[in-house]
């Protein structure tokens, strides 16, 4: 029997017993108390089995109630013993309670003022206009691939690419429900397109990372013919060639055989129990005009899909190597997405986990800043993902230069993660994040559904309001000078004075004034991406 069970068996057990001790002549004084103590706990465990809200009370029966007690007077001893609630550890309560307020669709109303020291070094804030605007709607989207076959119309607010493996089969079940409710985009992460991913129709961009996984052959390679029957897939809008990722850039990774089950090795075609590669690095090119020739064929592959790719900024002439590349080839990617070395992962070591990668704010600068100076931001769009689950998160991140925005973990929480980070553990108290069946078993998918739902409509529509008090009709119209930032007690600067922004073609001369440009985009090569002497 799973442990997690024993609280709930060893109180039915204690029920039994006790009935037999009614029996005994020593056990008279005692009987009816313990009956009536462990009937009660016979009660409340069989009704949390068998409830379908709460995943942590069907895995954890009788004691998550006691989770969920001191968790309500855990404010309390926050505040006086322990911490605030905006402490970030890597989410903060405050972040946590936010997203689970607007999946069950409670209040996510604050009374009193704010928590947060205005006057804090670091502080952030969005001016608002005397004329508020008028948003219609909610649903902000764009065009991504405007000049493929198929562009594609989407959400600014999408799934980032979490594979199935990392996550369990009744989390991307409910994650892409979720996704064709609110029609918004589903990332399947590296691990390819699963039967779960198919059950519910809903948007999907298809992540290939250096494994091939869903179009490899049997040594590891890619496979082309694969590759396109899968991407013609009309659920399939986008593919998305994977670079890198934030929280282990350059590193790759391996599930143990042991872990490979039946359904994995479907969906990544790779062989049953044996260890499954995800390389540091791919195979199928090894410059940058490689590279962007590799995209045009996935694009061409596809069917003439949007094709694009996610990568986490590291040596900065590494991407001017690439974007030199597009002037050369005049092959630019759909789209870029970029992922800050914030953002989160299943299982990474902790060294590359804090250390590795740049921040996402320099990152999308950098490579918002490189389209700009080559003249093709506007072919080009980015999305960014990075710890983003509010709507003040959206707008910082929107007004830096981003497109759209990916959020992993916020939609994690919406199916009930609790932040356990038992992750790579197998051992996920809410079934989100495990190949348990038991486990899983506690997160129910309508429910789940419904929940991730519920969260991307009211983040947007909550990133409706901050519009309109900001003058605006869309968060494209977001800029660096609608974001405050407070450098000390008595100093403040606008994002467009902190950070700086690149002119349209200023990097087409070979030369700016910017100090990252100035050292290295001469030193850049589309052939190479070594840096030259």
């Amino acid at each position: 029997m799973p442990s997690r069970y024993y609280t709930f068996a060893a109180a039915v057990i204690a029920f039994l017993a006790s009935v037999a001790l009614e029996f005994t002549v020593l056990s008279q004084l005692i009987t009816w108390p313990l009956i009536a103590i462990t009937g009660f706990l016979s009660l409340v465990g069989l009704i949390d089995v068998t409830q379908t809200k709460q995943a942590i009370r069907r895995n954890y029966p009788i004691l998550a109630h006691f989770r969920f007690f001191f968790e309500y007077i855990r404010p309390e001893i926050r505040q006086y013993f322990i911490e605030s609630d905006h402490e970030a550890a890597p989410f903060s309560r405050a972040a946590r309670s936010l997203v689970y307020q607007r999946a069950k669709r409670d209040s996510d109303k604050r009374p009193f003022g704010t928590q947060l020291d205005v006057y804090a070094p670091a502080y952030e804030w969005m001016n608002h206009s005397i004329a508020p605007s008028t948003v219609e709607s909610a649903d902000f989207r764009l065009t991504i691939g405007e000049q493929t076959a198929h562009p594609y119309s989407a959400s600014v607010f999408n799934i980032s690419a979490m594979s199935f493996g990392a996550l369990s089969a009744n989390a991307i079940r409910a994650l892409n429900l979720g996704a064709k409710n609110g029609n918004f985009a589903h990332d399947t992460g590296e691990g390819s397109i699963s039967r779960y991913h198919r059950e519910h129709g809903g948007d999907l961009i298809w992540e290939l990372g250096s494994g091939y996984f869903g179009c490899r052959t049997a040594d590891g390679k890619f496979d082309p013919v694969r590759f396109a029957e899968q991407a013609q897939d009309p659920q399939v809008k986008m593919v998305e060639l994977k670079l890198s990722q934030g929280a282990k850039p350059g590193h790759g990774g391996v599930l143990p055989g042991p872990k490979v089950t039946p359904e994995i090795a479907e969906a990544r075609g790779v062989a049953v129990g044996v260890d499954c590669v995800s390389p540091a690095k791919h195979s199928v090119f090894s410059t940058p005009i490689e590279m962007l020739e590799f995209i045009a064929k996935m694009r061409e592959l596809s069917g003439g899909k949007p094709a694009g790719m996610k990568l986490a900024i590291g040596h900065p002439w590494e991407f001017f190597a690439l974007a030199k590349a597009m002037v050369k080839t005049g092959i630019t990617p759909d789209f870029i997405v970029v992922d800050g070395s914030e953002g989160g992962t299943g299982a990474a070591p902790v060294e590359f986990t804090d250390h590795v990668g740049v921040p996402m704010r320099e990152a999308l600068l950098l490579v918002h800043n490189t389209l700009v100076g080559i003249g093709v931001r506007d072919r080009v769009k980015v999305g960014a993902s990075g710890k983003i689950v509010s709507a003040f998160d959206m707008a910082t991140t929107m007004a830096m230069g981003a497109d759209w925005c990916n959020s992993a973990r916020g939609f994690m929480f919406a199916l009930g993660c609790i932040q356990a980070q038992s992750c790579h553990t197998g051992t996920c108290p809410t079934g989100v994040t495990t190949q348990d069946a038991l486990r899983q078993r506690a997160l129910v998918v309508p429910t789940k559904a419904d929940r991730v739902f519920e969260f991307h409509k009211s983040t947007l529509y909550a990133l409706s309001e901050l519009i309109e008090a900001a003058g605006l009709i869309h968060p494209n119209r977001l800029r660096p000078e609608h974001i405050i930032r407070r450098i000390s007690s008595t100093e403040v600067t606008s994002l467009a004075t902190l950070y700086k922004f690149l002119k349209p073609g200023e990097l087409l001369s070979d030369s700016s004034s910017h100090k990252v440009f100035a050292y290295y985009w001469q030193r850049a090569r589309a052939e190479t991406f070594t840096l030259v002497a």
